[in-house]
């Protein structure tokens, strides 16, 4: 017998060789209808796998984000097989499950897949998966391995890096492939299926290989299901920030300066502003003092840090001077230079904390595939801000920090998120530097923080900073995705790096302890998250213009001008649209360009002082005439429903 331990910490005594779908029947029917994908001890299994020892089963269904990944890698099989009957003699490389659904990277050689082929494969895969074929694991020897696939150079590839005796084909059908496992049951649960697209992808993602064919896709256990996800797709194309920002005038990508380097019009540099503005008030009042940084560095300085040796090949490359042996480094982070603040004057533990924040620009060298509108870029500002205290004030400055983040996420309706406790991946130690004590120190003030902030939070091992660990926080937008939007992160290896010490109450020198904070992350992404999530109706304080007057004709034009004086002594941002056109399409336009307000304006309301007020998206509710004060009231009404204060 042996002792199979469910998430709940029951324990099932269970007869050697029983399988997860035999566990799940010992605990109902129908849990074991639902059930689709298992691991034990942390490995993934099959639902079939036998189990010999002792462990930890935890059973997943389409609900859990685990049984969704088998579900969609189990897909990838299939589409596989069908793009091998249809397209005879290409050459299959990889397909795995990705945050929704699949892609298999396939060499066509000199045949060609186009849109004309999607339907055939959608029907062709479930056609197969109507067959409920069982997904079988079988182990092969290296040997035999390398002769199956001694004409796909991919997969040779990847077997010669593997270790004979833990390599595995996967059989279902008449198809079988080199996979690890983690599959469904059978293709029998797959009901729906759609070809999302296909795209250009370098083999193994370096520039330097052949590029591929990337097919993506996504499946679902009902048809249903399919059909919202793709009017999901939808609406998310009416979302996205590169057409949002290109009709609301906020940014622009040139190609003359350069990929990932966005230049940010009137309209979106003032949108930057105001949050910038936003930010730095409320890092105001929790005592945080502005610097600046040049936008490069001693290459030595990134040497002491960390940073080169861990992205330095893969980053803009050194820049050199006429000067023999100088080398600079376009900035990659903030903190070295924050560090070298923080060392220009002795300090004393009476002294601390100090708190340092830079709306700092920084480059990184994202490869061209990789870049995508304002959420993938080369060139990015962060608000980034340093805080180098004691060890015995680390708690309270960490917790300060959730607080600030909190306070930003409610500011602009970010309402729905959990946070991340990214630690170390224990079996990779070498991906990190820095002592395991320090490590241990910061992890656990991590957790304590969260733990005493009653955070909904998860831990992810793997998932932390070269240099410590951090707390994540990932918010869902309006679409109901998951971002990652500010990060806080506990670092005791940069105060050693840098020699960095305070005189403490014993008159003797010590480290002071480094917490890395960005609310934001960097201004590029977080626009182009706030713009998807809002479909561009900012919250009114942050929207470039609050209201936009029109004109009834020409001959109200002075009253238009003299409302908008009046509205920006009350500071409030509006324009005029004075254009010889019907009140009617001044009205649909101002709709499209998404403007709050709308202020009518014509011969009742010049005789009267007043204005007459239309609210975007109240079509049919009627306009309400005000005068400019009791405007201005309804505005900053508005404005404190979600901005409040720090």
């Amino acid at each position: 017998m042996i002792k199979v331990t469910l998430p709940d910490g029951s324990v099932k005594e269970m007869a050697q060789g029983v399988t997860p779908m035999d566990v799940a029947k010992s605990i109902s029917e129908g849990l074991a209808r639902n059930v689709i994908s298992a691991s034990y001890n942390g490995t993934t299994i099959e639902t079939t796998t036998t189990l010999t020892t002792d462990g930890t089963l935890i059973l997943y269904t389409w609900n859990d984000k685990e049984g969704k990944k088998a579900f969609w890698h189990s897909t990838s099989h299939v589409m596989a097989q069908t793009l091998e009957e249809m397209f005879p003699g290409i050459k299959l490389t990889l397909g795995p499950a990705i945050d929704n659904g699949f892609y298999y990277d396939v060499d066509f050689g000199d045949k060609r897949i186009t849109d004309a082929d999607f339907k055939k494969i959608e029907d062709r895969v479930l056609e197969i998966s109507r067959e409920k074929h069982e997904f079988k694991m079988r182990p092969v020897s290296k040997a035999e391995a390398l002769e199956v696939y001694k004409n796909n150079e991919y997969k040779t590839e990847l077997i010669s890096n593997l270790e004979d005796g833990t390599i595995t084909f996967c059989d279902h059908s008449n198809f079988f492939d080199l996979c690890r496992g983690g599959h469904i049951p059978n293709t029998g649960i797959i009901k729906a299926m759609k070809i999302l697209s296909v795209a250009g992808a370098y083999w193994r993602g370096d520039e330097k290989n052949k590029q591929l064919t990337r097919v993506y896709g996504i499946s679902f256990p009902k048809q249903k299901d399919l059909t919202d996800y793709l009017e999901l797709l939808e609406e998310a194309k009416r979302r996205d920030h590169r057409k949002l920002g290109k009709e609301l005038d906020l940014f622009h990508f040139s190609p003359k300066v350069g990929q990932g380097l966005p230049l940010w019009l009137p309209k979106g540099a003032a949108l930057r502003d105001r949050l910038e503005q936003f930010l730095k008030k409320a890092q105001k009042k929790a005592g945080y003092e502005q610097v600046v940084t040049p936008h490069i560095g001693m290459k030595d300085l990134y040497v002491t840090s960390g940073h080169y040796a861990k992205y330095g090949a893969d980053s803009f490359q050194p820049i050199h001077t006429p000067a023999e042996g100088e080398e600079f480094l376009l900035k990659p982070m903030n903190c070295p230079h924050h560090c070298e603040i923080y060392n220009a004057r002795p300090w004393s533990y009476k002294d601390l904390p100090k708190r340092y924040a830079e709306f700092g620009t920084v480059y990184r060298y994202e490869q061209s595939g990789e870049l995508h509108g304002l959420t993938r870029v080369r060139g990015f500002t962060q608000d980034d801000a340093h805080i180098f205290c004691t060890p015995d004030q680390l708690d309270a400055e960490f917790k300060n920090v959730i607080d600030l983040v909190l306070y930003v996420f409610g500011s602009l309706g970010f309402e729905n998120f959990t946070a991340q406790v990214s630690v170390r991946d224990l079996d990779n130690p070498d991906k990190y530097i820095g002592s395991v004590e320090n490590w241990e120190k910061a992890e656990n003030a991590i957790i304590s923080a969260a733990k005493d902030k009653g955070l909904n939070y998860v831990i992810e091992a793997g998932e932390a900073a070269f240099y410590g660990p951090k707390l994540d926080f990932m918010v869902k937008d309006a679409l109901g995705r998951s971002w990652q939007l500010g990060t806080i992160q506990v670092d005791y290896n940069l105060p050693e790096r840098f020699e960095l010490s305070y005189k403490g109450a014993d008159d003797k020198l010590h480290r002071p302890v480094m917490i890395h904070r960005a609310p934001f992350g960097s201004m590029e992404r977080f626009i182009a998250i706030l713009l998807e999530h809002t479909a561009g109706n900012f919250p009114i304080w942050l929207m470039p213009e609050q209201a936009i007057i029109l004109s009834l004709s020409e001959k109200y034009e002075n009253y238009a001008k003299k409302v908008l004086d009046l509205l920006e002594n009350h500071e409030i941002r509006a324009l005029i649209d004075n254009r010889n056109e019907t009140i009617g399409k001044k009205i649909r336009e101002a709709e499209m360009n998404k403007y709050p307000f709308m202020l009518i304006v014509g011969e009742e309301e010049e005789k009267n002082g007043t204005i007459s007020v239309r609210q975007r998206g109240q079509e049919g509710k009627g306009n309400i005439s005000v005068t400019i004060e009791q405007f201005a009231a309804m505005i900053n009404e508005e404005i404190n429903k979600t901005l409040k204060q720090f």
